[in-house]
């Protein structure tokens, strides 16, 4: 079986360093380890995720946060203009609000290049099934059939190791 592509948001990496949330950092580190390190799913960034990284005002964990993408060597994906009109339609539909422009970027770039998963740790307007329902239905309209599910590092850990 193909490995997963995987397209992570900006909360993914931020929770590598997330000081006040130590059991989300936790999750987010063993799935660096045991998944992102060893290859065992494609994982993908955005332009959009390095430029919210880029506002980072702690110089520290920004820098940290630059060397995460670029150890792990993501392949970092384009805002096409696709992209925007996907962004823009969730926008006008209430899926995404207005003042949350990346994260509809977010998810237009995970369902234009046709990932598995877009994984958050952004419960309220990424990931959670309500939000993944509304998308299917846009984007079935739009024309995208494949399947894109909206969850949190813990839905795609703890797969069977026998087949590695």
């Amino acid at each position: 079986m193909k490995p997963l592509k995987i397209y992570l948001d900006t909360s993914i990496i931020s929770f590598l360093y997330a000081e006040d949330s130590p059991d989300l950092r936790k999750i987010t580190e063993e799935f660096f380890t045991r998944y992102v390190r060893r290859a065992r799913y494609e994982c993908f960034v955005s332009e959009i995720v390095v430029n919210e990284i880029q506002r980072t005002r702690d110089i520290v964990k920004r820098n940290q946060m630059l060397e995460i993408v670029r150890s792990c060597r993501f392949p970092i994906l384009d805002v096409s203009d696709e992209v925007n009109r996907m962004s823009s339609v969730y926008m006008r539909e209430k899926i995404i609000p207005r003042s949350k422009p990346d994260d509809a970027r977010h998810v237009a770039i995970a369902t234009c290049e046709q990932m598995d998963v877009l994984l958050s740790w952004n419960f309220k307007h990424l990931a959670n099934i309500h939000k993944q329902r509304a998308i299917k239905v846009i984007n079935e309209l739009e024309g995208y059939l494949y399947p894109l599910t909206l969850t949190n590092p813990m839905e795609v850990m703890y797969e069977k190791e026998k087949d590695r």
